[in-house]
């Protein structure tokens, strides 16, 4: 069973998606399954185009629901590191089912996965090879945020993961933006807010122009998400650490040679 937007010519194809649903499932194709699909497509393909634009090791982090297929559809380039960072158990039984209908990973790329339950994921992702001075793609779709708080942890770690020029993009669920102010104003003020207080300059894309391009055409009304790209305007962690050492060797060598 593979999934796609019904149309006469599919945004993707899924293979795999099939084995994650239970038997007998119809899948729902009304406008908010649209809107979903037209984000995943348009995530798809800002994935694709960044890492092929990357020079030597690619990094990839994914924060998902355990049930991303991303690592598995898509065609990444070789020496492509997927971080997958998700609900433990959820991604346990995934993992079962894809193994069980021959999903794999494009030869020369590596798959790694780190619970969404750590008590500290920029710590995990470090322990399994994460490199806060090389570049990397954030993205973020179906990761279950109960409360305001939770998603600014996410985006505060994010922030310390990647170096500047980098881009963190994906889905939020709307009434994150609801949160604080109890009410529907600017939701881009709000982002924008959000989002630079942790380094990031952010635009929020609509879901309609992203259909239109595509050739699709999505009905009017009120949608539950924020699809938005942003880009990170300060150095990373670990640059700010490799500033500081060389800025020491630096100091250290004058200190050296004014004492000769």
């Amino acid at each position: 069973m593979g999934f796609s937007l019904r149309c006469a010519k599919p945004l993707f194809m899924d293979p795999y998606a099939g084995c994650l649903v239970p038997p007998h499932t119809r899948l729902n194709f009304e406008n908010s399954s649209k809107h979903y699909c037209i984000a995943t497509k348009f995530i798809d393909d800002k994935l694709l185009r960044t890492v092929n634009h990357m020079d030597g090791l690619k990094q990839v982090v994914l924060f998902s629901d355990g049930m991303d297929t991303r690592p598995y559809r898509l065609n990444w380039p070789s020496s492509t590191i997927i971080f997958d960072i998700s609900p433990e158990r959820v991604y346990q039984n995934a993992i079962e089912k894809l193994q069980d209908v021959g999903a794999k990973i494009p030869r020369s790329c590596l798959f790694l996965h780190i619970p969404l339950e750590s008590s500290n994921i920029q710590e995990a992702l470090h322990m399994k090879g994460f490199n806060g001075n090389r570049p990397s793609i954030l993205a973020i779709q179906g990761l279950p945020l109960m409360t305001l708080v939770s998603f600014k942890e996410i985006l505060l770690t994010v922030s310390g993961m990647a170096m500047d020029g980098c881009l963190f993009l994906g889905e939020l669920p709307a009434w994150l933006a609801e949160t604080k102010i109890g009410t529907k104003s600017s939701t881009e003020k709000w982002m924008d807010n959000l989002f630079m207080s942790n380094g990031f300059k952010v635009n929020m894309v609509s879901y309609h122009k992203v259909a239109k391009s595509l050739g699709k055409a999505l009905k009017l009304g009120d949608h539950k998400y924020i699809l938005f790209v942003a880009e990170q305007l300060r150095f990373s962690d670990d640059q700010m650490e490799t500033w500081k050492i060389e800025s020491q060797r630096v100091e250290e060598d004058r200190k050296g040679q004014d004492f000769e």
